[in-house]
């Protein structure tokens, strides 16, 4: 198209289009009509209007993720208008596929993993259209038996899939209870009447509805246990690489003293705002023993979390847990001269500089082999505990420091040049000379930079000294 109308064209070799003698539809007989037209503006019977079409693909892509009825379509977009239309290019009926897309898009292709993807020029960015299956929602995991004292509390947990948003509406005997809207649910303070009692949730969105099966409340009067961890005692405090014990003990007013078989411990390791597991689910034993990493989480905001779980003979059970804190030490780095860059666990930064860590954990600090500071190159020479230039340590008991040693790389005068001289041909440059106080094995080169004007330079492999202009009046 021109200024008038954008056209999609089956280019067949010699065959002649029009161009410039016409654009759009077309009924002379000299030329090849296009598949499919669209007007700058005034469209009709729902077909689009823009100013160019700027990209195109088809959609045949050898995983296909969008549904069968788009393979074969052609997709096409203007740069004007941010739309995508469809073209079969069989019936020529087009369909609108995607609006408001970003600034200007210039290019439309179909990628490996059958999404679609645009570049908006607007923006200087590619964006991905991707395709997700709509379905109504399937129960995963149902809700489980629970077992409450009377004026305790039970938790029902649901698991589901399906297209989002998932609604959850918990029953209780069949009847929706009031605010139970999320996919867990904790029934408090549960009287004695509340024993035998179904619980189950219906889960829905906007293609389906699925129920779970239904869970049994239990309400007993029997009392829950009581659990203990006796060790590691409160205020219990740990370093990395060495091997600690937990105990605890458990008791009932129905059972008495619990047997190992009532107890389970877990241990968490924590890291700021967030955890991982540590020692998993270990049952049948009330007493065992656990080791702290050295290659572990090199931040200081950590610490471990131990749960103990004790069940008694009618399945009721009692969570207690305790929290044990790392010692800690303080690593500076620094270097002579100062304010050279280290590196430590990997990331440079500027000396000097200090970090906190957990004693006994495995850390890596190093420096660059040379450095510069001003106008000076400094060479790597030794660090303080005599390790390598990139080595690693064991962060130690106490407050201590490193220090990375350098020396200066003596310094070098500008190279004389010798040759060429004023009126060389270019051809002649080659047999540049040069000379460089201070340094052995000086290798020369010239850089032109203009018509007539070059400049020599000279470097021994990792220093550049640099010669005045030279003017050449070369053929």
């Amino acid at each position: 198209g021109n200024s008038t109308w954008e056209e999609i064209d089956d280019v067949k070799a010699g065959r002649n289009y029009g161009w410039p003698t016409t654009e759009g539809p077309s009924n002379d007989p000299r030329f090849e009509p296009p598949l499919y037209t669209y007007p700058h503006s005034g469209a009709t019977n729902g077909n689009p209007e823009g100013c160019a079409v700027t990209g195109g693909a088809f959609y045949n892509p050898a995983v296909g993720q969008f549904p069968a009825s788009y393979n074969g379509k052609y997709f096409f977009t203007d740069y004007c208008s941010g739309w995508i239309y469809t073209l079969d290019t069989q019936s020529r009926a087009v369909t609108r596929f995607a609006s408001d897309l970003e600034q200007f898009p210039v290019d439309l292709k179909v990628g490996p993993d059958g999404s679609l993807y645009y570049i908006a020029h607007g923006f200087g960015a590619i964006y991905r259209i991707s395709y997700t299956l709509q379905t109504a929602p399937q129960i995963t995991a149902q809700p489980q038996n629970q077992t409450a004292p009377i004026g305790g509390s039970a938790t029902f947990t649901i698991g589901a899939t399906g297209s989002a948003p998932l609604r959850f509406q918990w029953q209780r005997n069949g009847e929706n209870i009031s605010g139970a809207t999320s996919s867990t649910y904790t029934a408090s303070n549960v009287p004695a009447t509340y024993n035998g009692s179904l619980y189950r949730v219906v889960v829905s969105n906007g293609f389906g509805t699925a129920t779970s099966n239904a869970a049994t409340l239990t309400v007993t009067s029997n009392k829950p246990p009581t659990a203990t961890i006796d060790a590691p005692s409160l205020g219990f405090t740990y370093i990395a690489g060495q091997t600690y014990s937990f105990q605890g003990s458990g008791t009932d007013a129905e059972d008495g003293t619990l047997p190992a078989s009532a107890f389970t411990w877990r241990i968490d390791a924590h890291h700021d705002e967030h955890n991982h597991p540590f020692l998993p689910d270990t049952k049948g034993v009330k007493s065992g023993t656990f080791t702290t990493p050295t290659r572990t989480e090199t931040a200081s905001n950590v610490w471990l979390r131990i749960y103990l779980t004790v069940t008694d003979s009618a399945g009721l059970s009692t969570t207690v847990t305790r929290e044990i804190f790392p010692r800690k030490a303080n690593l500076t780095l620094q270097t002579n001269p100062a304010g050279l860059i280290v590196t430590i666990d990997g990331s440079p930064v500027d000396s000097p500089v200090t970090r906190t860590g957990v004693i006994g954990v495995i850390r890596e600090i190093g420096v660059d082999a040379t450095q510069e500071l001003g106008a000076d190159t400094y060479e790597f020479v030794s660090w303080s505990d005599g390790g390598a230039r990139v080595h690693e340590i064991t962060t130690p008991a106490t407050n201590t420091t490193y220090t990375a040693t350098f020396r200066r790389v003596a310094g070098l005068s500008t190279p004389v040049v010798q040759a060429p001289q004023p009126e060389f041909s270019y051809a002649s440059l080659a047999a540049a000379r040069g000379t460089a106080s201070g340094a052995t094995n000086v290798g020369g080169r010239l850089q032109r930079l203009s018509d007539n004007f070059y400049m020599v330079r000279a470097t021994d492999g990792s220093i550049t000294w640099q010669s005045a202009v030279n003017t050449l009046s070369g053929t």
